[in-house]
Order: structure tokens, then C-alpha cells, then sequence
């Protein structure tokens, strides 16, 4: 997983929207703490400090360490909402982490060794079924991405989430062997087994009605 941050807060006296508005002319964003047997947390937090951690990518998978009134809250982000507009962060969510906590959240799937695939040496597509995959893990344990290694994957073969090797602790929360991504044929292919099926097809009736010729009794025409 990526590494934990330090975010300092300071605890929101008033809540409600008027509230809000005037924390964030103040140039932070309002915020809460929930979860953990303990009753949610208003905060304020430096606007500048929040867009940067949501703007750099994983934000809301990785841990953040909050310091607020004397003590530091292990949390992970739940939730933001951005403006429609301006696209500034406007309220964020976070959960406390106890120990042994496991939370559902959702992971990219990043694939490696395509040039080692003979289906996509043949001109075949990856066609990515998933492109996240949701996953139960320990809060302080997230990976940043899966890897799908698509070596030896030929045209039609399909890449399994039991192909992909996952962290300790980690598993999907899907209870089957689910399909992450397949080789798809390009058209020039597809055409090409098509015909080929054909053929083999057309040869298979040939090779029957050539069967039913040879045991039919001598003298009996042919119908």
C-alpha cells in the first residue's frame, strides 16, 4: 500500500451549512471523523493540503494519520465531494482505523507482459472486463493496485481473478472465479476461424455422408 500522510485539524465548533460556507472562505474544508465506537468528529483541514492528496491519486486508498486537539486519529478516506464547477474539494469523510480493521474498497487492476501474450502478438485486443476489482482488506494494508500478468494469454483465453496473485490478508469480496480480462480476435482473425470452422464443418458432413455411402447394402440406391 502507499505510505500513510499527516493531515493537522482543528475541531469545528459549529455545524450546519452557514457553517460550512464560512470555514471554506476561510481557505480550509469541513470535514468528519466517524466510525470506531466513537461519535463523529468535525474538523477543519487545509483546503490546500486535502486537494493536493485527492489530486496525486489513491486517496481514498491511503491511510491518513489526522492531528487534532492532542492526539493523532488513524483514519482512511470514506468520501469527498468536489464542487461542479470550480472542482474545489468541498467536505471529506474519513474512518477511524482500529486494529484489525477490514474495509471494502475498490482497487485498480494494472496488467503487465502484454508483449508476452501470443494473443496480442497475433493481433488480438485485450478487452479488460474490470478495471477495479473490489477487494476486503486490513484498513492499514490496502494495496495501491493489483498486478494481471497476461503472459502466455492467446487469443480467446481468459484472465481469472484466481490468476492474480493478492496481498496476505487480501481477497476479493466476490465469492467465484470471476473474469478480469480476455484476448479478444481483431476482425482479420475472427474471419479467419470463422472460415475455419467452416471448412471443418463442411468436411465433417462430407466425411459422414461418405459413411452412410459405404454401409448402405450393395444395390440399394442412394436416397
Amino acid at each position: 500500500m502507499g505510505a500513510s500522510y499527516e493531515l493537522t485539524a482543528t475541531v469545528r465548533e459549529k455545524v450546519g451549512k452557514g457553517a460550512a460556507r464560512a470555514v471554506r472562505r476561510e481557505g480550509q474544508i469541513p470535514a468528519v471523523i466517524y466510525g470506531g465506537k466513537e461519535p463523529p468528529l468535525s474538523i477543519n483541514l487545509s483546503s490546500r493540503d486535502v486537494e493536493m492528496k485527492i489530486h496525486a491519486g489513491g486517496f481514498l486508498t491511503t491511510v491518513a494519520d489526522i492531528k487534532v486537539g492532542g492526539e493523532t486519529i488513524r483514519t482512511l478516506p470514506r468520501d469527498f465531494q468536489m464542487h461542479p464547477v470550480s472542482d474545489r474539494a468541498m467536505h471529506v469523510d474519513f474512518l477511524r482505523i482500529l486494529a484489525g480493521t477490514k474495509i471494502r474498497v475498490e482497487v485498480p487492476v494494472h496488467f503487465v507482459n502484454d508483449t508476452d501474450a501470443p494473443g496480442i502478438k497475433r493481433g488480438g485486443v485485450l478487452n479488460v472486463v474490470r478495471h477495479r476489482v473490489e477487494l476486503l482488506c486490513p484498513a492499514d494494508g490496502i494495496p495501491d493496485a493489483i498486478v494481471a500478468d497476461l503472459t502466455g494469454l492467446d487469443i480467446n483465453d481468459s484472465l481469472h481473478i484466481s490468476a492474480i496473485t493478492l496481498p496476505e490478508g487480501v481477497k476479493p469480496t466476490i465469492d467465484r472465479d470471476f473474469t478480469v480480462a480476455t484476448i479478444a480476435a481483431p476482425a482479420g482473425v475472427k474471419e479467419e476461424l470463422r472460415a475455419a470452422a467452416a471448412a471443418a464443418a463442411a468436411g465433417d458432413e462430407a466425411a459422414a455422408g461418405e459413411a452412410k455411402d459405404a454401409e448402405a447394402p450393395k444395390g440399394e440406391a442412394k436416397k
